[in-house]
């Protein structure tokens, strides 16, 4: 799947885009954000500086600011999702005006499986309306710009294999995402005693 890149008007969204790192059960986290909604989501990196560092570097001209209260809403949730608890994040309003048509459309499908279940991208075009676009699903999902809110790591490969996972740590990261919730391929070997012991929703 391909990496993460900003969408294709990002100068135009950037003249309003905000952005705060907080700490989360995996580590430190960061979402954007516009007056429309959430904008962004930054999985982990090795430390709150690299999780920073690469939010910035998607996003240049976002300034780092206190979140208003529906956006620590956002920020609780996400926190509470890594931390074990079965949330639903699926009423989050994102700001999606600038992703094209197609993505909007795998996006939607992702947001409607629950925590603890997957859908493999075959089952998503199915969906869609057309099991041959299940190469263009894995395409659009490598460039979702919300993992976790918009849950990409609930979609599988065939067979139950992983497939892909463009956000930092890669499969390590979905496997993560996975067994917090429940639905690790194969069971809950790897990552067996997560959620992992830290401070959510404190934000650096």
């Amino acid at each position: 799947m391909a990496l993460l890149r900003p969408r294709s008007n990002l100068t135009r969204m950037n003249m309003n885009l905000s952005f705060a790192i907080f700490d989360t059960a995996i580590g430190p986290c960061g979402v954007a954000w516009t007056v429309r909604g959430l904008y962004a989501v930054q999985l982990p990196e090795t430390s709150a500086v690299a999780t920073r560092a690469r939010l910035q570097k998607r996003y240049p001209d976002a300034q780092e600011t206190e979140p208003p209260a529906a956006i620590g809403q956002i920020i609780e949730g996400i926190a509470a999702l890594l931390g074990g608890e079965k949330c639903d994040l699926h009423d989050i309003v994102i700001d999606d005006g600038d992703t094209p048509e197609f993505n909007r459309r795998v996006y939607a499908v992702a947001r409607a499986i629950p925590p603890g279940e997957t859908l493999t991208y075959g089952e998503v075009a199915e969906r869609l309306g057309d099991k041959s676009l299940a190469r263009a699903v894995g395409q659009a999902l490598g460039e979702n710009p919300c993992p976790i809110v918009m849950p990409c790591h609930r979609v599988l490969a065939a067979d139950g294999k992983t497939g892909g996972f463009s956000a930092p740590g890669g499969i390590v990261t979905k496997l993560k995402l996975l067994t917090i919730e429940g639905a690790q391929p194969g069971g809950p070997t790897l990552f067996g005693d997560l959620p992992l012991a830290a401070a959510p929703g404190r934000r650096r």
